[in-house]
């Protein structure tokens, strides 16, 4: 089955003024979309792949089931494809946002010692990344959080890559310019600081008790 781009679950404007709309508006309906039909495109070649589904397409990069004709191009357009379903979602209008709870925060707390300081690293890990690329929040194989950052669309369920650690995500930013260059400029850390003030805490909750259950969120 062909891969499409999915709606966003609020408008184009929710996410101001921390996310503009008109970056909002080119980053879903372009820069997305041309990861989808360029997945599309090297999915026709071998429609075998298309049986995979996003989130194992994501798991088979470095490994020898993808064919070499296509492995760059899976890694970097099913990367993005994955890496941009999933960011859209973990986001939502400034006044629907809380803070964290329950679960996810009582984990953050055992891991960093307060949320504050879960941010301070996770902005550290966004803001040095090098060139382009995402800061992940993920649920370790063996339950613990983790705070990584990936270059360009790779990302944690990526663990056949030398660069990755591994992880099931549970919070991604992207540090690509073409996420908030129009707003920010060359100004990354202010553009980091902005992000929390739309994180989608309810959704990051359930993407923690997805991954402890072993299950990938989309």
């Amino acid at each position: 089955m062909a891969q499409s781009l999915p709606p966003l679950p609020y408008d184009y404007g929710s996410l101001e003024p921390h996310v503009d709309a008109t970056t909002m508006n080119i980053h879903h309906t372009k820069h997305h979309q041309t990861y989808v039909n360029n997945l599309n495109a090297a999915l026709d070649k071998f429609p075998e792949l298309k049986d995979l589904g996003l989130v194992d397409l994501n798991k088979a990069v470095g490994t020898d089931k993808l064919p070499k004709d296509v492995a760059t191009v899976i890694r970097n357009n099913g990367g993005g494809h994955y890496n941009h379903s999933f960011f859209w979602k973990v986001m939502t209008n400034p006044s629907n946002t809380n803070g964290p709870s329950g679960d996810v925060k009582a984990a953050i707390e055992a891991t960093f010692g307060s949320v504050d300081e879960m941010k301070a690293k996770f902005n550290a890990a966004a803001a040095g990344r090098f060139g382009s690329g995402w800061a992940w929040l993920s649920v370790k194989p063996d339950g613990a959080l983790s705070i990584d950052s990936t270059p360009n669309q790779d990302n944690p369920l990526m663990t056949s890559l030398p660069d990755v650690a591994g992880g099931i995500p549970v919070l991604g930013l992207d540090v690509w310019e073409h996420a908030y260059y129009l707003k920010y400029q060359n100004r990354r850390p202010e553009y980091i600081a902005a992000w929390w003030n739309v994180v989608n805490w309810e959704q990051v909750a359930e993407n923690y008790k997805a991954a402890k259950a072993g299950a990938v969120p989309l």
